[in-house]
């Protein structure tokens, strides 16, 4: 992939962060992002595994479908690093690999990192309750927060956009090369997406011509909410040469080239 700056990464990660913190992830924001900068070295890998989950001894889910790749590690056994081949989980997304680690966070032996009510608390309960065996680890998050000013993106998800016509619709999140790039709202058997915020960030020209969005001059049925338009998710693929590819397990639309599986 392409080497990113650290900024770069973090930037591209946090959409994804304050989505699974909107859905109800008990994981402060700034302990996610650091903790994908210590396991990765600021990487996005193609498998999406940004946290080091091993396939151990779990199960398939609908976030995790079984897929690993081997890779070189090393843990800390008796006092000594150990260097070794594991096999790690892989994933169709960075939402889907966060939401199999809440999974993985809800269970009983991670009791102590979800009571935890500071960063700092639940980097060193990530270590006691066995996430790592790296006795630095919690210091390493620690000073990843501080070093990064990560602390700034534990309430800001609070300032998402503002909707009346979508107010009671299910929030969906539109992956795009395994990150969420937009977040839309299903309504009817639709997913209805801000067509500015969308479309622009993928290059396009949107604009807003007799009532209806157009997207780079095509006219789209549209919906118009607080100076808001929104287009079906679908419609705005097709005109951006992609399709949207809708996955019921999750509730996320993936866009994907359109020759593409």
């Amino acid at each position: 992939m392409t080497p990113l700056t650290r900024s770069q990464f973090i930037a591209a990660i946090v959409p994804t962060v304050w989505q699974v913190r909107r859905e109800g992830s008990t994981i402060f924001p700034s302990l996610r992002i650091a903790q994908c900068i210590l396991e990765t070295g600021g990487v996005v890998h193609p498998w999406y595994n940004l946290g080091g989950i091993k396939v151990g001894s779990g199960k398939p889910n609908a976030y995790w479908h079984g897929d690993a790749v081997v890779r070189g590690t090393w843990e800390v056994v008796d006092g000594r690093n150990v260097s070794m081949n594991a096999a790690f989980r892989a994933y169709s997304s960075v939402y889907h690999f966060m939401k199999d680690q809440d999974l993985l966070f809800a269970t009983s032996r991670y009791l102590r990192v979800r009571a935890a009510v500071t960063p700092e608390q639940q980097a060193n309960m990530l270590y006691v309750s066995q996430y790592a065996t790296d006795p630095s680890y919690p210091n390493k998050l620690i000073a990843l927060i501080n070093q990064y000013s990560l602390k700034q993106y534990d309430n800001a998800f609070a300032s998402a956009a503002s909707t009346t016509m979508f107010k009671a619709s299910t929030t969906i999140p539109i992956l795009m090369d395994g990150l969420v790039i937009a977040v839309g709202y299903y309504d009817a058997g639709t997913t209805w997406v801000a067509a500015r915020a969308l479309g622009e960030s993928l290059g396009d020209v949107i604009d807003w011509q007799k009532g209806k969005v157009t997207v780079n001059g095509q006219e789209l049925d549209s919906r118009l909410d607080i100076s808001t338009g929104y287009v079906a998710v679908r419609d705005l693929a097709a005109v951006l040469n992609k399709k949207a590819v809708w996955e019921q397990a999750t509730q996320t639309v993936t866009l994907k080239a359109a020759d593409l599986p």
